[in-house]
């Protein structure tokens, strides 16, 4: 959702007009009865004054939105006009007049009308064909035609296969890391492999999104797998932290949405993400050992809040200081009393020996 006063981006309201057309919703139900008997039709949503300024005649309704009525009011030949939260039916049987000068690749006379609609007034069209038997969603300046929902559950398995094959790799690389973080020997190369690894993680993980808005509520096991398989990339923003070089005025932040910005071709390459972090595009002129700042590994643990691990790491400075550090230097930091002094030591303890016993 965009934040409160500000207008939304043509991606928010993209997500939005999907959301209101997916499966489980009044749109949707009219839509299907409506590709049902084989009629068409042209929805409009949006400001209800700037969508009559762009069209002329039919009959003003002004009641509350529900599939049968679209239904029956779809069977005019002129498109309906929506409130912008769709809730109410403003007009019927319009006939929509925007700017012809507006550039279009529709054939057909109504998705012609209906995408210069879109542009012209910024706002949302459905068009449903009568000869097709399609959905085409117009928001703004985006096209989309809108797949039966076979064939995106379809897509959205096959791409959640897809997501689990990279996963099960980000995990062994994930794991690799965390023993040579123990072992003090992490190099450039196993840093910069890991945030790729990461990275396309979540890139595919943002493909599968728009099926998931798409399907409505036919998509909840989809999107349920999602969250879970997703859960170990969560970790990208913690390997960033404990890595990037740090540099006046230039916060980790900055450095993670560098490398989320990084083209698909350059994220193949280990160079461009350790240009990013800091340390130049070219990693093999980089031959020592990188130290984890610890921001990772201790989050592991679950033991400690985000504060405390901030405290250790901003007293002690890296990951193998704080695992040697004596238990009163410990207890000196705030928020670490002897107790928990007690369990980061056997926490971390317990996390080495499960990695280790895991390779094996």
């Amino acid at each position: 959702m965009a934040t409160r006063g500000k207008r939304k981006t043509t991606e928010e309201a993209y997500r939005e007009a999907l959301l209101a057309i997916s499966p489980g919703t009044r749109i949707r139900e009219a839509i299907s009865a409506i590709l049902q008997s084989r009629n068409g039709g042209l929805i409009c949503i949006g400001d209800p004054k700037r969508l009559a300024e762009l069209s002329e005649g039919g009959v003003k309704v002004d009641a509350p939105c529900t599939p049968q009525l679209l239904y029956e009011l779809s069977k005019m030949d002129g498109a309906l006009i929506l409130s912008k939260d769709s809730r109410r039916v403003v007009y019927a049987n319009r006939f929509l007049k925007p700017d012809t000068s507006i550039a279009s690749d529709e054939t057909g006379t109504r998705h012609r009308a209906a995408e210069r609609m879109a542009r012209q007034a910024k706002c949302v069209v459905v068009a449903v064909s009568e000869r097709r038997s399609c959905v085409t969603l117009y928001v703004n300046n985006i096209k989309h035609v809108m797949d039966a929902i076979p064939t995106l559950l379809n897509k959205a398995t096959q791409a959640i296969q897809t997501l689990e094959k990279y996963i099960s790799v980000l995990n062994q690389t994930m794991q690799e890391l965390s023993v040579r973080e123990f072992q003090d020997m992490v190099t450039i190369f196993d840093v910069c492999r890991a945030i790729q690894r990461l990275e396309m993680v979540l890139r595919i993980a943002k493909e599968i999104e728009p099926y998931i808005l798409e399907l409505g509520t036919e998509g909840r096991l989809i999107e349920l797998q999602l969250r879970e398989l997703v859960q170990p990339a969560e970790e990208g923003d913690l390997v960033v932290r404990d890595y990037c070089r740090e540099k006046p005025g230039v916060a980790w932040e900055e450095v993670r949405e560098k490398i989320a910005q990084l083209p698909q071709d350059e994220l193949l390459s280990l160079g461009s993400i350790s240009q990013a972090l800091g340390y130049g595009p070219n990693p093999r002129t980089i031959d020592t050992y990188l130290s984890p700042r610890g921001y990772r590994i201790l989050t592991m643990t679950h033991r400690l809040t985000p504060q405390i691990i901030e405290n250790l790491v901003l007293r002690f400075g890296s990951l193998q200081q704080i695992i040697r550090a004596p238990k009163d230097d410990l207890v000196a930091i705030e928020g670490v009393g002897e107790v928990l002094a007690e369990r980061v030591r056997a926490s971390v303890n317990l996390l080495r020996n499960q990695l280790a016993l895991d390779r094996r």
